[in-house]
């Protein structure tokens, strides 16, 4: 019983995840996102990609969403904790759906949950240093996503006018309200099927460059 609710979240969590929910919807309705596409995702492409944002940046992903990429079915993979059931219910509010599990717990279940979504035509949202980091250094979970699934990876950049840096591994962002706020979508990048350790590892580095251009807090 206790591993169930913690998958699915309490009461507790889910009211306090919906309040998260309609806070960021107010902020960012507040904010002015201004969007560079490289990847073609506003042209309406129909093609199920995985959305590769820096952790410390994913506080813009739900009303990006909702805004620019409504036309889109997104799925976000959450950790199994208490904190991923509060995340859950705060995207919900944004009709995003969202995949329960981390590289320590849950991880087949979440990976077949992922596959199957990308299957479905849902584009996938990955942090590639999440959950627990280090910052800026991509793991390899999202390279091992888009090698079995053949969906092409979108580095997705956030630039903020101002923000709030929490005391957090990652920095977290919090745009202050009315801010400017950046967002470049990178060009696709495609992974193909059978890397060998070298080529996977070349893969990984690759994108772990593209996505840290621009940083100047590396």
């Amino acid at each position: 019983m206790g591993n169930h609710q913690e998958i699915r979240g309490d009461k507790k969590q889910r009211i306090i995840g919906t309040i998260v929910g309609w806070v960021l919807r107010l902020v960012g309705a507040s904010l002015r996102i201004e969007v560079e596409d490289k990847s073609g995702l506003l042209r309406g492409s129909d093609n199920p990609i995985l959305w590769a944002f820096w952790h410390n940046t994913v506080f813009v992903l739900p009303y990006l969403s909702l805004t620019c990429f409504s036309h889109r079915k997104v799925v976000v993979l959450t950790s199994a904790s208490k904190d991923g059931a509060i995340l859950e219910s705060a995207v919900a509010v944004f009709g995003i759906g969202a995949v329960r599990g981390s590289s320590s717990r849950r991880a087949v279940a979440a990976l077949i949950a992922l596959r199957k979504a990308i299957k479905a035509g849902r584009d996938v949202c990955i942090t590639p240093d999440g959950p627990r980091g280090p910052r800026y250094i991509v793991q390899p979970g999202v390279i091992k996503m888009a090698e079995s699934t053949g969906a092409p990876i979108v580095p997705i950049r956030v630039e903020f006018d101002r923000c709030w840096k929490l005391d957090t591994w990652d920095a977290f962002r919090v745009p202050v309200p009315f801010s400017r706020v950046s967002v470049i979508l990178g060009e696709p990048i495609k992974i193909d099927l059978g890397l060998d350790t070298e080529q996977f590892e070349q893969a990984r580095a690759d994108l772990e460059s593209v996505m840290q251009e621009g940083l100047d807090d590396i």
